[in-house]
């Protein structure tokens, strides 16, 4: 526990490479189409509870991870953003599934610690294309499903993505009150 909590108020935030392709604004609301490397992710998948619940419940699992409850019991340092998967429903609204991820660091892609706690897997993942916005303030899911909402309008109909699925993002620590930056990525096919 000390570990996590070192981790997370101490050490540097590494970001999840990407390079911007494209940058757009319609409807008032600002958008961008980026390429984000692909690389190994800790993945802990929540299901059966609302999303917020769960989202929390997964992030604690990987800051613990990242913190040192792993095999070499050392501390990886932190990644952004805290990635979760969600899932919509026919009425927009989020299924009680997630899946939250955290980019492995670099100086340990090649070779990651195991997990001590088994719900949390390391996967490859390939590099994607995405289109993303952005927002502020502490976000729950009825910010995300908002700001998903906003962006599937704003790209229209000509812009092909994955509609099964987006990514909710967090970018920053819960005691950083101002500032924050959390975004929704679609996956483009």
């Amino acid at each position: 526990m000390l570990g996590m909590i070192k981790n997370s108020l101490l050490s540097t935030v590494e970001a999840w490479p990407y390079q911007v392709l494209r940058k757009g604004e319609k409807e008032q609301l600002s958008y961008e189409e980026r390429e984000c490397q692909g690389g190994r992710f800790a993945v802990v998948e929540v299901v059966g509870k609302p999303f917020d619940e769960a989202s929390k419940e997964g992030v604690l699992k990987l800051l613990k991870y990242v913190g040192g409850t792993n095999d070499k019991g050392i501390g990886m340092g932190m990644t952004a953003p805290v990635s979760i998967t969600a899932f919509p429903a026919e009425d927009g609204s989020l299924q009680q599934k997630v899946k939250v991820s955290l980019r492995i660091p670099s100086q340990f892609q090649a070779n990651p610690p195991c997990p001590s706690d088994e719900s949390i897997k390391i996967e490859e993942r390939q590099g994607m294309t995405i289109y993303s916005t952005q927002f502020g303030g502490y976000a729950k899911e009825m910010d995300y499903v908002n700001y998903a909402a906003k962006l599937k309008s704003a790209l229209g109909s000509e812009a092909a993505y994955h509609k099964d699925f987006y990514f909710c993002n967090g970018y920053d620590p819960p005691m950083k009150p101002y500032g924050r930056r959390n975004e929704v990525w679609f996956v483009k096919e």
